[in-house]
């Protein structure tokens, strides 16, 4: 294992690493080994407060882990409110505002995560007029074209900062700068971004960001985030005489995930002590090491050969390479398979360089055996 990381100092927080090379922090960060602290510590508040842990703790949780993941985007304190999952995050953003009148196009990419996409689809029913842009090669999205879609009549604009299957990172000041002049609202999901690579939600003046904690974050599953510009926090919902709570408060809905909470913050509090830049600039060396192997192997790659136009994956395609996927599996080297992408590997700051070379190594030794069993 190379020394000359101090990133890696941190490899013995996750307790997967020490049997596995977990390639798939694009899916499913590791969990950190104080999650067992974090689960035990809610159910002794469970068992031996009983109800009075909402008044104790509870009620309060949903409002500091969003105030935690606020701090990795340089959102005010109070911007960010936890939900279940990113759909639900954009579902709440549509629910403040009215398709009815000539205002009401929403203009997103096809490359855009496909619930998200559904859901935006379904909103045609309440009179959205909904305009695609589509893609050319399955990688990126064209800026100029997305631009151009956005007009006088473009009420939101939903895109992804980087692309879940290509890790294309799109334009995301140009296209909010461009929506701003029209008097058009971004949604920024931030997904496959926050975790990986800066994001800073002041500096592009983004009305609402959106993501989960299930990836980069190392946070697991049920805890997604909603971003609300705070000049936009005191608007959202007002429909009526209601009296409303103030951000985040406002944006929340049921009952709080307290589980998924609890277990959200080892993973935020590891994150924002390694720090997003030092992670940003060790997955541009990773990735860059990836996709020079599979030039080496004659491997198609479809992930952008810019790092400041990719994420913290790469797509690389190969013969058989859903196959190939489950063969990795099996040899406990975690990656996954998108059609029209193919084998994604995504190293994080906990990954060796030693174990981006075995996954390779694999690869190529799957592959020559299933040449000679067709012989």
């Amino acid at each position: 294992m190379s020394t000359s990381d101090d990133l890696l100092h941190y490899r013995s927080e996750f307790p997967i690493l020490e049997h596995t090379t977990y390639l798939i922090s694009n899916s499913l960060g590791a969990m950190p080994r104080t999650v067992y602290d974090a689960m035990k510590g809610y159910a002794d508040t469970w068992a031996t407060r009983g109800v009075r842990a909402w008044d104790e703790r509870w009620w309060m949780l949903a409002a500091e882990v969003g105030d935690e993941i606020g701090v990795l985007m340089n959102a005010a304190k109070g911007s960010v409110s936890t939900h279940q999952n990113v759909t639900t995050c954009q579902a709440i953003v549509a629910s403040c505002f009215d398709f009815s009148g000539k205002r009401n196009q929403v203009v997103y990419s096809d490359m855009n995560f496909p619930s998200v996409m559904y859901f935006w689809e379904a909103q045609r029913a309440h009179g959205a007029h909904v305009r695609m842009v589509k893609t050319d090669d399955g990688i990126t999205v064209p800026t100029e074209r997305l631009l151009d879609a956005i007009t006088d009549d473009t009420l939101l604009v939903p895109i992804s900062h980087v692309i879940f299957r290509s890790s294309y990172i799109n334009d995301a000041k140009a296209i909010i700068e461009k929506a701003h002049k029209v008097g058009a609202h971004v949604v920024l999901d931030t997904y496959q971004s926050l975790g990986t690579l800066p994001v800073d939600v002041n500096a592009l003046n983004v009305n609402f960001a959106c993501g989960g904690v299930l990836k980069w974050l190392c946070g697991g599953p049920g805890v997604g985030y909603l971003y609300v510009r705070p000049d936009l926090g005191k608007n959202g919902f007002e429909i009526g005489p209601i009296r409303y709570a103030d951000p985040p408060y406002r944006f929340m809905n049921g009952t709080p995930n307290i589980p998924a909470l609890e277990a959200a913050r080892p993973g935020l509090k590891i994150v924002a002590q390694v720090g997003i830049e030092k992670i940003r600039e060790k997955s541009k060396r990773q990735i860059a090491r990836l996709i020079e192997l599979a030039d080496k192997h004659g491997w198609r790659v479809n992930t952008p050969r810019d790092p400041e136009k990719r994420g913290g994956t790469v797509s690389i395609d190969m013969p058989d390479s859903q196959e190939v996927c489950n063969q990795l599996l099996k040899r406990d080297v975690l990656v996954d398979w998108r059609p029209k992408a193919g084998v994604r590997m995504s190293p994080h700051f906990y990954n060796t360089d030693q174990e981006l070379d075995a996954a390779i190594s694999a690869v190529e030794e799957i592959l020559k055996s299933r040449t000679l069993a067709t012989r």
